[in-house]
């Protein structure tokens, strides 16, 4: 399954960046080829740069890290409940606020990208597990439609997305 194949009626607008943002590979293998391009990027980052804001009340990389773990949980978390035909809405969640009740700093960089390899291993093998029929369910999510399939790929363009931003503004 590619991103292409996905209609407009999967996803509410803002999630169209990320899917922009996810390549035009399989599902499958996107999920795994990104993992390990971020990890090798990050891997490759000066040390200096992990504790960096590049402005006041700005993430650090290993808060941003610990930020796309924690969204990946999330958007996959629905998407087992959409996959099983879960109708209930799910409600949005409060970026910053997550942020705030984490302690990414103190924690050393290989746990962090142990810890989203652990998380994406996990994911691949739940996508794995899909049938097309599952893959193509939708559910309400933070008020808006959403398929299991357009959550896969948004996964993969949201990490895709804060490794643009490292590119752009951290280095």
């Amino acid at each position: 399954m590619y991103v292409s194949e996905i209609a407009e009626n999967e996803y509410s607008g803002h999630f169209g960046t990320y899917l922009k943002q996810a390549g035009e590979g399989k599902l499958l293998e996107e999920l795994e080829i990104s993992l390990h391009d971020f990890i090798r990027f990050v891997q490759n980052l000066p040390m200096d740069k992990f504790d960096y804001r590049y402005a006041e009340g700005k993430w650090t990389i290993k808060e941003i890290i610990q930020h796309v773990i924690d969204t990946e949980r999330i958007f996959a978390y629905r998407a087992l409940r959409f996959s099983r035909n879960d109708k209930t809405p799910v409600p949005s969640f409060e970026e910053q606020d997550y942020a705030d009740n984490t302690d990414a700093n103190s924690r050393h960089l290989q746990d962090l990208l142990m810890e989203l390899s652990a998380v994406r291993h996990s994911n691949l093998l739940f996508y794995k597990s899909l049938s097309d029929e599952q893959l193509k369910r939708i559910g309400t999510a933070s008020g808006n439609q959403i398929s299991v399939r357009a959550l896969g790929f948004i996964i993969i363009g949201h990490q895709k997305h804060h490794q643009k931003v490292f590119e752009e503004r951290y280095l």
